[in-house]
């Protein structure tokens, strides 16, 4: 049993291997395609490496038997954000061909729909797999942010580091780790986060109609969180009623 739960890590930890190959290999053909500078090279691979690793060793962690399908969905989606993440670090210096900027993140947007059916299907849902699969969403929003920041202002970066000021800001105040319950309007805002922003990226509408969108998207964003750490603050609140009622009833006492 022992040699078979080993086997069974290395080709989970091969998969990760196969996803930084595949996501060289994009780069490469990217980098034929339009002659990207060393900012982009270094930043695509910086991106595969630091993928690769912090895969590798939440794999390690979670002893995952299978990489499942839906994983796989999700790593192939990263390696097309990290495309992405090289075309914009690339962008500092040279505009990136509009078409496979917006190709690249159409397809990562759309497969972010893709994996999380797969994973319900198949029943291979895990918890592993759901925070692999929101990093990669919330990369995707901060890489866009950062270009869209660069026609409009450094105020469209609130996009996307917002989720991580949230993080951070949880490591402060702990009762912002506690669960959220579902909420399909969560949710829509999030997708409509990468939606907005690939739509003022590409460039296709009046300045003004951008800055528009830009400005709902953003809207929605803080709405969102506002609405979650209200509740996550409200719950928080209520929690410590009954504790403090006991304490005052057995000093009482």
């Amino acid at each position: 049993m022992a040699l078979n739960h080993s086997y069974d890590a290395r080709l989970v930890q091969q998969e990760t291997a196969v996803g930084a190959g595949v996501q060289i290999l994009l780069l490469a053909l990217i980098g034929t395609a339009i002659g990207m500078g060393p900012a982009g090279w270094l930043t695509g691979l910086a991106f595969a490496i630091a993928t690769w690793a912090v895969l590798s060793r939440a794999l390690h962690r979670s002893r995952l038997r299978s990489f499942g399908a839906a994983n796989r969905v999700t790593l192939g989606r990263a390696t097309l954000v990290g495309g992405v993440t090289a075309l914009v670090a690339d962008s500092f210096q040279d505009s990136p061909p509009v078409s496979l900027f917006v190709g690249l993140t159409a397809v990562a947007l759309i497969l972010d729909g893709v994996d999380g059916k797969v994973a319900r299907r198949t029943g291979t849902s895990t918890p592993l797999g759901a925070r692999f699969d929101m990093e990669v969403d919330a990369f995707l929003i901060l890489v866009l942010s950062v270009y869209v920041s660069m026609a409009m202002g450094p105020w469209v970066l609130l996009i996307g580091g917002m989720r991580y000021v949230f993080v951070a800001a949880a490591r402060v105040w702990p009762w912002l780790t506690a669960p959220l319950p579902p909420s399909t309007a969560r949710k829509t805002v999030a997708a409509l986060q990468g939606v907005l922003l690939l739509v003022a990226g590409a460039g296709l509408l009046p300045h003004v109609v951008n800055v528009g969108v830009v400005a709902l998207a953003l809207g929605l964003l803080l709405w969102s969180f506002g609405r979650d750490v209200l509740w996550l603050w409200r719950t928080s609140r209520v929690e410590t009623v009954p504790v403090t009622h006991e304490v005052r009833e057995l000093v009482a006492g």
